[in-house]
């Protein structure tokens, strides 16, 4: 079987099934080779490695990662490529072929099964409409993770390095940066897909910590009130606070909290550091 990172390779093998893209899933198939020797290379995938691929579609990268790995599982949600991937991936004895949902399936006891239980790394090219839930499922799952190397939209990649006071610094930033040490990679141009999406693309890459950056006593309640936080950007962190009506906390709560981390009481969430939610989060009970 030829490497299927070309337009004319990939062309013949959806003629050949009669496939059709499907919108509801998100489909951009890569088409650069380029692009998916620089995805394995940035993934630092070794043959000591088991690799978690999201979404693989025809099997095009699933081909470099089976070359490089020790093994692959590769999970896909369309039926219809479950054919064509049997066919793609036939010569290579490392890979495991899943048709599940990725929101739906136990992570844990897969690297059970085909890692001893041992941190995996995940490698996708992320439908952009689902790129957040299933990150941030990775993470909260508490699924074995080393790093997880995707291709998201340039726009979601920005917002997952982004620091405090910037346009793009929210909810999701601080979320993955409680998990995992961001890095964007590079970009990739809309050309290197079929069909071409109408966004730009960024390959960005999430070293999950060993010991999370801050201690919380509770995350669900750190994560609760970063959300409310985020909710309504323009509001003062106070008025975001107390208007949140699943936290149930009063202005006064949240005005002695500030004053006893010293911070001026018009402040708004974006200024916020992670290191200042996980204080504030325990100076407040709830």
């Amino acid at each position: 079987m030829a490497y299927l990172g070309n337009p004319s390779r990939t062309a013949e093998v959806l003629k050949k099934y009669q496939f059709h893209f499907q919108k509801r899933y998100g489909q951009n198939f890569l088409i650069d080779s380029h692009i998916l020797e620089k995805i394995i290379q940035v993934s630092h995938i070794t043959e000591k490695d088991f690799v978690l691929e999201i979404g693989p579609g025809i099997g095009t990268m699933t081909q470099y990662l089976a070359e490089s790995a020790g093994g692959v599982a590769a999970v896909e949600i369309d039926k219809s490529l479950i054919p064509i991937l049997e066919e793609t991936l036939a010569d290579y004895d490392n890979v495991t072929i899943i048709h599940e949902d990725i929101l739906k399936m136990d992570i844990r006891a897969l690297a059970e099964e085909k890692n001893n239980g041992r941190p995996v790394k995940v490698v996708a090219n992320l439908p952009y409409y689902i790129t957040t839930p299933i990150i941030m499922g990775l993470f909260e799952s508490h699924v074995p993770l080393e790093s997880i190397t995707v291709m998201v939209q340039k726009e979601v990649a920005d917002r997952m390095q982004a620091g405090p006071g910037t346009k793009d610094y929210g909810a999701l930033s601080l979320a993955v940066q409680y998990y995992a040490r961001p890095e964007v990679m590079f970009m990739v141009s809309p050309s290197c897909f079929m069909p071409r999406p109408t966004v730009g693309s960024a390959v960005i890459r999430l070293v999950r910590y060993q010991e999370n950056p801050v201690t919380v006593t509770d995350e669900a309640r750190m994560f609760a009130m970063i959300k409310a936080a985020f909710g309504q950007r323009r509001k003062t962190l106070i008025n975001s606070l107390s208007h949140a009506p699943a936290l149930g906390i009063s202005k006064g709560q949240i005005t002695d909290a500030l004053e006893k981390m010293q911070l001026d009481c018009n402040i708004r969430g974006e200024a916020l550091t992670l290191e200042q939610f996980a204080r504030l989060s325990m100076l407040i009970s709830f």
